[in-house]
C-alpha cells in the first residue's frame, strides 16, 4: 500500500480540461489506472494556483480544481473514496483508494480566513502557507528577504490547528519554517528532501529534520531531480541516500514519499510516473526489511493523520 503525500494531478486537469484524461493510463504521471495497478492507498491531490492568475481569479480557480477533484477523480470511480478523516483511511476496503485534498500556497484563499474555512468543509485537511515566493501569509523557499510568518501566516496556522488539519512546511522560507514548527500542532513536510544530500534551498537542512522528527511528524521525500541531486538527473539510488540520511539521524518512522508527480517536467530514471512505484519498492528491498518499507510507502504519513 503507498500513501503519496503530494501530486499536481488537479492543476493540471485544470490547465488542460480537454485535452487530458484522468481514466487514460499515459496523459499524466498518475492517471486513475496507474493509481490501481500501482498498489495505491492513499494520494493526496494539490490545490495549486498558477502564478499568471491575478488577485480575484484566484479562489475560483481553487474552487474549479475542487470541482475537477469530485468530478474526474471521485465520482467516476467507486473504488476512490474521498478521505476527510482518519477513521474514513480506516474504513477503506481492501480495493478502495482514498483521496485527500490538500492546498498548495495561500493564493488561494486572497487574505480571507473564511475562504480557507470554505476550502476545509469542501475537503481540504493539509495546507502549505507558501509556494517559492512571497504572499500573505509568509515568504517562500526562493523568496530573497527570507521573512517569517505574518500576521495572516499565524491566524491560518491557528484555524488548521483548530481543525487538527496539517501544516506543510515544504517550500517555506527557514524563518518561516521555524515559525511553523513554534506554532503548529501537527507540521509536516509532505515534499521535501535533505539539504545535506543536495544543497538546494527547497530541501530541509539537518536541523529541520530533527525538529521535525521531535515533533512526531513526518517528511515526505519527493521524486524531483534537482531536489535529489546536484547534477539536476537523478536516479532511484538517489532516493534511498536521502532516506537513509534522514533514517540516519533518527527519522525511520517518520519519513515517506510524496512524488510531486504531474508538477515536474524531469523524472527519475526508472521512476517516470505512478505505475513505476514498482521500481522503487524493488530497489527499497536491496537495502531495508519488509517492515520498513511498509512504514515508508504508507504507515509513518498514516499514522500521523490526526484530522
Amino acid at each position: 500500500m503507498i500513501f503519496d503525500a503530494h501530486c499536481d494531478v488537479l492543476m493540471k486537469l485544470y490547465l488542460e480540461p480537454d485535452t487530458l484524461s484522468f481514466q487514460s493510463k499515459n496523459d499524466m504521471h498518475i492517471t486513475y489506472p496507474q493509481l490501481c495497478e500501482g498498489g495505491s492507498k492513499i494520494q493526496l491531490f494539490a490545490i495549486y494556483i498558477p502564478s499568471r492568475l491575478k488577485p480575484g481569479q484566484r479562489f475560483q480557480a481553487a474552487l474549479n480544481m475542487v470541482n475537477l477533484f469530485y468530478n474526474r477523480i471521485i465520482e467516476p470511480h467507486p473504488d476512490v473514496k474521498f478521505v476527510a478523516s482518519k477513521e474514513d483511511i480506516d474504513n477503506l476496503s481492501q480495493n478502495e483508494i482514498g483521496a485527500i485534498l490538500t492546498l498548495e500556497g495561500a493564493e488561494a484563499i486572497e487574505e480571507d480566513i473564511g475562504k480557507l474555512e470554505t476550502l476545509y468543509r469542501l475537503g481540504v485537511r493539509s495546507v502549505g502557507l507558501t509556494w517559492n515566493w512571497a504572499n500573505a501569509a509568509a515568504d517562500g523557499a526562493l523568496e530573497p528577504r527570507g521573512g517569517g510568518l505574518t500576521s495572516f501566516g499565524y491566524d491560518m496556522v491557528r484555524f488548521l490547528n483548530e481543525k487538527d488539519m496539517w501544516t506543510d512546511v515544504s517550500h517555506l522560507c527557514e524563518k518561516a519554517f521555524w515559525d511553523v514548527i513554534e506554532t503548529a500542532h501537527h507540521p509536516i513536510a509532505s515534499h521535501s528532501n535533505a539539504y545535506s544530500i543536495c544543497p538546494n534551498p527547497r530541501n530541509l537542512k539537518n536541523e529541520q529534520i530533527e525538529s521535525l522528527i521531535k515533533q512526531d511528524s513526518v517528511i515526505g521525500i519527493t521524486f524531483v531531480p534537482p531536489f535529489l541531486n546536484k547534477k539536476g538527473s537523478a536516479e532511484l539510488t538517489d532516493i534511498v541516500r536521502h532516506l537513509e540520511h534522514i533514517c540516519s539521524i533518527g527519522g525511520e518512522n517518520h519519513v515517506g514519499f510524496g512524488s510531486d508527480f504531474d508538477g515536474i517536467d524531469e523524472t527519475v530514471k526508472g521512476l517516470s510516473c505512478y505505475h513505476q512505484y514498482d521500481n522503487l519498492i524493488a530497489t527499497l528491498q536491496r537495502y531495508y526489511t519488509d517492515k520498513q518499507i511498509r512504514k515508508f510507502l504508507f504507515g509513518n504519513f498514516q499514522k500521523r493523520v490526526r484530522f
